[in-house]
């Protein structure tokens, strides 16, 4: 098999021949035909989590180099092991990635996305960015029927991050605003699926005109340009209120801070993305305008399922995305670092 992994931080990826895994015990092995390209990448590639007040390294929490990154899978399985269940050899699946211990209470309940010991495709086991994957059962392979294979890999983190993010931040009546934060692969997600929810009051916010015309098209009803500095009283101005909800698909600093001033009584701020950074809050205003701010991590098993049902169903607009050779992985990067992406690349198997 080959793979193309982070040897040293920031550098270009390696491309490397290894032997392809062979499965045990109920383990599956899905031969990559799609891989998506998310920002949890580049985190990754610089090797250094933003914390607001400390840089973390990566490898202090257990992540070591070499590292095959890619979690957005999907492609057809090629072999499985003798305890193997729900899935055949020639099957094509998404593969969900956000793989926990399976015994904690998180793991019980079902949110393995949560999981202290968890162990992600892509992060702490080979992800999708090698032409093969190892995944531990068969429970997490969807079946996306006749879905485009490309866009239903997005669909495991771009896609399940934005819904889970919109559940947490129901129940909202269709006509109240919701505020989303960033329009990149992430937020073009959450437009579509708000859409195909129902949703009829879509407030998006970004700093570049270009992704505020792409939110439009992508069924945005309104938009804010995030330049100056009176960027809160623009989003009040535009819903027309102070704002309940807001979703934050970029996080830093701040975006943090022009969206915390702009929350109504009993609002709340759905704090999804990986930029970095930290925001002071006053500890009284929280208490006497009965705010929220609420942490969102990928998603559940489930909810990848229900979301691949709604795609399935027709009601779920494509996001923009592109297609490129798995083998131009370095160029694709640099592309999304300097936020040269519209929605999402794919990197896709040549052989595919």
């Amino acid at each position: 098999m080959r793979s193309w992994k982070v040897f040293e931080a920031s550098e270009v990826l390696k491309e490397v021949e290894e032997a392809t895994p062979q499965p045990t015990g109920s383990e599956v092995v899905v031969s990559v035909s799609h891989c998506g390209l998310c920002h949890s990448d580049l985190t990754l590639w610089k090797g250094i989590f933003d914390m607001g007040d400390r840089q973390v390294p990566i490898d202090s929490i257990g992540l070591q180099r070499p590292l095959t990154l890619g979690h957005e899978i999907l492609g057809t399985v090629t072999a499985v092991g003798p305890e193997a269940t729900g899935v055949e050899v020639g099957d094509r699946r998404l593969v969900y990635p956000w793989l926990g211990c399976g015994e904690c209470d998180a793991c019980r309940a079902g949110q393995e996305n949560l999981c202290m010991q968890g162990r992600p495709l892509g992060m702490r086991r080979p992800g999708g960015f090698g032409s093969h994957v190892v995944v531990p059962h068969g429970r997490y392979l969807i079946d996306t029927g006749d879905l485009d294979p490309a866009l239903a890999a997005t669909y495991a983190c771009s896609g399940l991050t934005a819904y889970s993010a919109i559940r947490k931040a129901m129940p909202v009546r269709p006509e109240e605003a919701i505020v989303m934060v960033g329009a990149g692969g992430l937020g073009l997600s959450g437009i579509v699926i708000l859409k195909a929810l129902g949703h009829e009051n879509i407030v998006v916010v970004d700093v570049s005109e270009d992704k505020l015309k792409t939110a439009i098209q992508a069924g945005a009803h309104k938009t804010v340009l995030s330049t100056g500095d009176d960027v809160t009283k623009k989003i009040v101005e535009a819903v027309g209120r102070p704002v309940r909800t807001i979703i934050d698909f970029v996080n830093n600093s701040q975006t943090a801070a022009f969206s915390f001033p702009a929350l109504a009584r009993g609002g709340r701020i759905i704090m999804v993305g990986m930029f970095g950074g930290q925001i002071t809050v006053p500890t009284m205003r929280m208490a006497q305008g009965g705010l929220s701010l609420i942490g969102s991590i990928t998603g559940t098993l489930q909810e990848l399922r229900d979301l691949v049902e709604l795609a399935k169903s027709g009601k779920l607009d494509a996001i923009p995305y592109e297609t490129v050779p798995k083998a131009s992985i370095n160029d694709a990067m640099g592309r999304l670092l300097k936020g040269a992406v519209k929605g999402r690349i794919v990197l896709q198997e040549e052989t595919a």
